[in-house]
């Protein structure tokens, strides 16, 4: 048996997961998450801002508790889009190594999008494929497909972080900042498109905050319920639903939404409509939501499987 640590920091939250993987069986000790903002202005400035690395390193903290009473063998930390493009990202490195005593891998979006892949369908029929799965982060979203393995993967900067900042800074949006960011995130898809055949997958699989808060509206879910999202199909226009719902509510009214965590209140609206657009662009009928995503993949690849 192989006890494990995966932490992922992302633009928006960093989460760990600790799992005994032996022989291919896959055991869920711990899954947590906190919502840092690790990104917080890094798409202006190129830079972290201070705060956000105290709130990201303080999480870092819980994380190497909690990693420590469970007698983990192994630990990756994979930091990717915020961390990819600051600057200043040895202060946060510097930080985390101070902590748990290992190097943050500061992975390319291709790698990034390649260990969601894996995370994403390890529990899939294979008679689905092939698969595009789509990871709407917060700087960042990869387009990956595949059969049994990627064959095509690409990462743009379509986050829901970064195109809040950039464009959607005002709840409820005006329709002009709705059209400028739907220019930046079609534009974004193409260059993905380019590269990865986003039309020919037999099913899209999307993973991560944006596209389960998405299934818990499109599910009415009273409150978020991880395990009636996982492996649910969501049409593409209850999708398209859920995007114009948001866009037309107020930040109280999301915030009192019994599914939203309070840490996606301010960015949903964005990454609603980048999964939105994913959607129009794929042709896609529906997309099958899960919970088993990058962090998912790191620590398969962390046992060796």
């Amino acid at each position: 048996m192989s006890r494990v640590a995966a932490i992922d920091c992302g633009t928006n939250s960093i989460r760990l997961l600790i799992a005994d993987i032996t022989d291919g069986k896959f055991r869920e000790i711990i899954r947590e998450m906190e919502i840092v903002r690790l990104g917080q202005g890094v798409d202006k400035t190129n830079s972290f801002h201070p705060d956000a690395i105290s709130r990201t390193l303080a999480a870092t903290e819980k994380f190497a508790s909690l990693i420590k009473s469970k007698g983990v063998e192994k630990i990756r930390f994979c930091a990717t889009s915020a961390t990819r493009d600051a600057s200043n990202r040895n202060l946060f490195i510097d930080g985390v190594r101070d902590i748990l005593g290992i190097e943050v891998e500061v992975i390319p979006g291709e790698e990034e999008a390649t260990l969601s892949f894996l995370g994403a369908t390890k529990e899939l029929d294979q008679q689905q494929a092939p698969f595009l799965v789509v990871d709407i982060g917060g700087g960042s979203t990869e387009f990956v497909i595949g059969s049994d393995q990627v064959s095509a993967a690409k990462s743009v900067n379509i986050g829901c972080v970064r195109m809040s900042e950039r464009h959607l800074n005002k709840q409820p949006p005006t329709s002009a900042q709705i059209q400028s960011a739907i220019i930046d995130i079609d534009k974004a898809i193409a260059e993905a498109a380019a590269v990865v055949p986003i039309t020919t997958a037999q099913t899209l699989v999307a993973v991560a905050g944006t596209a389960t808060t998405v299934a818990a509206a499109a599910l009415d879910l009273a409150e978020y319920d991880r395990y009636a999202i996982h492996l649910s199909r969501i049409s593409a226009e209850k999708v398209h639903k859920v995007a114009a719902m948001f866009q037309r509510l107020t930040r109280d009214e999301i915030a009192k939404l019994g599914y939203m965590h309070s840490g996606r209140v301010d960015v949903i609206t964005a990454g609603a409509l980048v999964l939105s657009r994913v959607m129009a662009a794929t042709g896609a009928t529906e997309f099958v939501a899960s919970e088993s995503d990058i962090l998912d993949g790191i620590a398969w690849k962390l046992a060796g499987e």
